[in-house]
């Protein structure tokens, strides 16, 4: 009995041993996944990288001094329109250099305003959008990649199964080739969903300083309509 019951011990102690030996890393997992995992690391870099550098642009770009357009209204209620071009020019945002385009075409018909200060807007808007439509790309074609990389890892394993003919077919090697297989598939939908995340994010904030840029033209032209006392 006693023997019995040390064999048994042995050989739990035993598949335990090899359960810790054969367990892998994150790391071996993504190595199991082939070149389809390069592929997604690097796409998942430039998703980071594109969210990080945008996120600092907008956050910069929303940044707007709460004087700064009574500043302005008062400078060219007094004529000082050097000193509103000035102001504008200390201040590094798009609705600064809106305002400033704006302000340099006091004197002529208010519609040719307008249409300055509104061309200048949708260039800040192109320049607060860059980049954004290769994070979107990232968003949809990350967890492509990875089902390609699925199939094509199904593919080879059902491949070795048929080498290996119908009798010496193990169930080893069908779960060994379907789990690297699907390994890609994770890694697409790890990016695909941050960089989805990250896109609609980032379009939230430029709506913001979108709606903020809006919200300053309707303001200034209003001040160009205002009667000159």
């Amino acid at each position: 009995m006693i023997t019995l019951l040390q064999t048994g011990i042995a050989d739990s102690a035993a598949v335990a041993t090899a359960t810790v030996t054969e367990s892998m890393s994150l790391f071996d997992l993504a190595v199991k996944g082939g070149w389809i995992m390069i592929v997604l690391a690097f796409l998942s870099l430039v998703a980071v990288y594109i969210f990080v550098e945008r996120w600092l642009a907008i956050k910069s770009a929303s940044k707007i001094d709460t004087h700064f357009m009574n500043n302005i209204k008062d400078n060219i209620h007094d004529g000082k329109i050097k000193s509103a071009i000035n102001l504008c020019q200390r201040n590094d945002s798009p609705v600064a250099r809106m305002i400033e385009k704006g302000v340099e075409r006091i004197g002529r018909p208010l519609s040719d305003i307008q249409a300055s200060v509104e061309n200048v807007s949708s260039l800040e808007v192109a320049r607060l959008e860059k980049g954004m439509p290769m994070l979107a790309s990232i968003s949809g074609g990350a967890p492509m990649i990875g089902f390609l990389g699925t199939v094509i890892g199904l593919v080879q394993a059902f491949y070795e199964m048929s080498k290996a003919g119908g009798n010496n077919i193990q169930m080893s090697m069908l779960s060994s080739g379907i789990y690297t297989a699907m390994i890609t598939t994770i890694g697409g939908l790890i990016v695909g969903i941050f960089a989805y995340f990250a896109y609609n994010y980032l379009v939230t904030r430029i709506n913001h300083v979108v709606y903020s840029m809006e919200s300053k033209t309707i303001e200034f032209m209003d001040l160009l309509n205002e009667p000159i006392n």
